[in-house]
């Protein structure tokens, strides 16, 4: 057994699901007609306190529900994002602008996890991970809802 604990706090699940759907911007995709959505009208909101310091979008779906969605995130510059998972969630990930680090694991190791560049592509299954920025970065996640996130510890942050 760990010496950590695993901390799933439904509250912050809540948020999450709420904060991301509604994140939606005016423009967001409808699976019934041809739909664009040029970038400079993409909204960009303050995730919720669990993505605390991403903005977010939703581009398509509601991630806090059953279903497919495509979503956003920019990480700011220098953030570290702690040893989490996404229960019961695959998602598919590429990096659209910046460049993210990834690890796999236990343990925030930086070194362990080599900046992906723009134009990287990677499949999150449901394993502890945590990832790490230089740069402002932005990825576009594809996944089936609901997407939530629990934590290895709870961040220091929260």
């Amino acid at each position: 057994m760990s010496k950590h604990r695993i901390w799933l706090h439904s509250a912050a699940t809540a948020l999450v699901c709420a904060a991301l759907g509604a994140a939606a911007p005016a423009a967001q995709a409808d699976d019934t007609q041809h739909t664009v959505i040029p970038a400079d009208q993409i909204e960009w909101k303050p995730g919720p306190p669990v993505l605390y310091g991403v903005e977010a979008t939703v581009l398509s779906g509601k991630p806090g529900e059953e279903g497919p969605f495509i979503m956003r995130l920019k990480f700011p510059a220098g953030f570290d994002y702690p040893v989490h998972r996404h229960p019961g969630t695959q998602g598919h990930i590429t990096v659209l602008s910046g460049a993210i680090g990834l690890g796999f694991g236990e343990t925030f190791e930086r070194d362990a996890a080599p900046l992906l560049p723009a134009g990287s592509y990677f499949v999150m299954p449901d394993e502890w991970h945590y990832a790490w920025t230089a740069d402002e970065t932005v990825v576009q996640v594809h996944g089936n809802g609901p997407w939530r996130v629990q934590f290895r510890d709870p961040p220091k942050t929260q």
